[in-house]
């Protein structure tokens, strides 16, 4: 019977991963210039500090760099700070690439091994678990003349508690029990142990993301290193893979090489910047990254409220019509009076009664045709008859009014439907949102954050508007779930805003006309709420 620690077998060539099968017999880690510029960087910060993270972009060479290092360590005496080497993956075919790595380096280097070269040894570690039992995994060893070894160990965090020497955490973000993962591999720091985290990001909220931002904010100790795809292909990627597939590397080959890794991704480009990029995703069906969305709040800029309490309702009619009048002069009148009248005008607007926000947002095409939206109007159980009301003041006197989308599911249809009448259903586009309408409009949406061809104000609740739309079923829209308004916390949002901006950039992409000079004819009383807010 096998004990833990005894040789089961030594594992063959053959067994090893194509990663590791395709290095060329005679290609050198150690000759000058085959390391690329971030792999010799991240080596150097292992070198000099014991804590150490990289984010990093899939495939980028810093697992290779790594076995290349601890290779040296492992090989090297005590007097040369030799030490134990521990590999954690999230899989048990990333332990085998890395020990495939390592014993590529150790044929290089032509190390001494104990008994000879042995190769890789298969052999069961005994893993302790936290409530005192053991457990057999099966692990891959090589072991050096210098007394230390290289071990790929399974994912288990139990596994890591005891360890002393170097501890690699390879896509770290990937582990069953994240959390659990990094707080045992912290736990050695007590001992003296060395840690490499490394991984590619698994969504903004993976306590990965989260050890890096608490990292930045001075609560741990780790070095962050982070690469790039791009970065690895300023660095000589490309002609690194050219030299392991027997390529001519060449600036057509390279352009198609690199299209075609990004294209690969298809109109997922949330995975793609996660995975290339190192940009992590807010969560798995996010449509728009945060950090893009904030990039697009260039400055602050006005956002009105009117939020009506249900009193209003049972007012007269004349008291109503007169008390929305005097709104509009009020509040209205000075964000019309902003709009550039060179420019051609566009708006969205968002329907909703009672439990949501109505929001209507002005949008122009810049010169550069960057779309951009001047403020935003948001109303809370208004009456249908005085968001007419106000809509139709604010449409007969926008500069240049070229088109218009509206809300028309449901009750929104109503106003929709007598808005159209008003202006021509040339200049008011109803729109029915579902399934079939977002699938069709709301990728150009989500592109024109991407391209960072959205320019609005900087506020909380938009952003988080904005942030709730998720990728469903492969169709952009927004979940049923509602948010807290963060000006009046006793209200809820369901994404309102972000509705109004996807209208309104429909609009400006479904215009076909000619230049427009259409123009039409055209007190304060306290049981509601106005509000001017000039960004969060």
């Amino acid at each position: 019977m096998t004990r833990p620690g005894d040789i089961e077998r030594i594992l063959s060539w053959e067994e090893l991963p194509a990663s590791v099968r395709e290095i060329p017999e005679g290609y050198n880690p150690l000759s000058d210039g085959v390391l690329m510029h971030h792999q010799s960087d991240w080596i150097q910060l292992c070198q000099d500090h014991d804590l150490c993270i990289a984010e990093k972009g899939r495939r980028t060479g810093i697992t290779y760099a790594t076995a290349l290092n601890d290779t040296i360590t492992a090989a090297s005496s005590r007097e040369a700070r030799g030490d134990n080497v521990y590999y954690i993956g999230d899989t048990k075919e990333k332990g085998l690439e890395f020990i495939g790595y390592c014993a590529h380096m150790a044929k290089v280097m032509a190390a001494g091994m104990a008994n000879g070269w042995r190769g890789i040894e298969v052999f069961l570690f005994e893993d302790q678990q936290p409530d005192g039992s053991s457990k057999q995994i099966t692990s891959y060893r090589i072991r050096f003349a210098s007394g230390y070894h290289i071990v790929a160990l399974s994912s288990n965090p139990a596994s890591i508690r005891g360890l002393q020497g170097i501890v690699n955490i390879d896509e770290a973000a990937f582990h069953k029990n994240v959390q659990a993962v990094i707080d045992a591999a912290t736990a050695l720091i007590i001992w003296g142990g060395k840690i490499r985290i490394i991984s590619t990001h698994n969504g903004a909220k993976n306590p990965f993301n989260q050890l890096i931002r608490d990292t930045r904010a001075g609560q741990y100790s780790f070095k962050i290193y982070k690469v790039t795809f791009d970065d690895a292909v300023s660095n000589g990627l490309y002609e690194r893979v050219c030299m392991i597939k027997g390529w001519t590397p060449t600036p057509e080959g390279k352009r198609e090489w690199y299209e075609r890794v990004r294209g690969a991704y298809g109109s997922n480009k949330a995975a793609m910047r996660e995975e290339l990029d190192a940009i992590p995703r807010e969560g798995s069906g996010v449509a728009i990254p945060g950090i893009l969305i904030e990039a697009c709040m260039k400055e602050i800029r006005p956002i009105v409220r009117l939020a009506l309490d249900d009193e209003f309702a049972l007012r007269g009619m004349e008291y109503r019509d007169s008390w929305v009048a005097d709104f509009i002069r009020q509040k209205i009148n000075s964000l019309i009076d902003q709009l550039n009248r060179e420019r051609r005008h566009f708006f969205g607007s968002d329907y909703s009664r009672y439990c949501d926000f109505a929001v209507f947002n002005p949008m122009t095409i810049e010169p550069h045709l960057t779309r951009r939206v001047p403020w935003f109007l948001e109303m809370r159980n208004v009456p249908t008859r005085h968001q007419q009301q106000i809509l139709w003041h604010i449409i007969d006197r926008l500069p240049n009014f070229a088109c218009g989308a509206m809300d028309a599911t449901g009750n929104g249809q109503t106003i929709a439907e007598f808005t159209a009448d008003k202006y021509g259903r040339e200049r008011i586009i109803e729109v029915t949102l579902n399934d079939a309408w977002y699938r069709d409009h709301m990728g150009p949406f989500v592109d024109a954050f991407e391209d960072q061809m959205m320019d609005i104000g900087r506020d909380a609740d938009v952003l988080n508007d904005l942030r709730s739309l998720e990728r469903i079923d492969g169709i952009v829209k927004l979940p049923n779930i509602r948010t807290a308004d963060t000006k009046d916390f006793e209200f809820k949002r369901h994404g309102d805003s972000a509705i109004s901006l996807a209208l309104g950039h429909f609009a400006t992409r479904s215009y076909a006309g000619g230049p427009i000079e259409y123009q039409s004819t055209g007190r304060k009383r306290s049981f509601t709420r106005i509000h001017n807010f000039m960004g969060q």
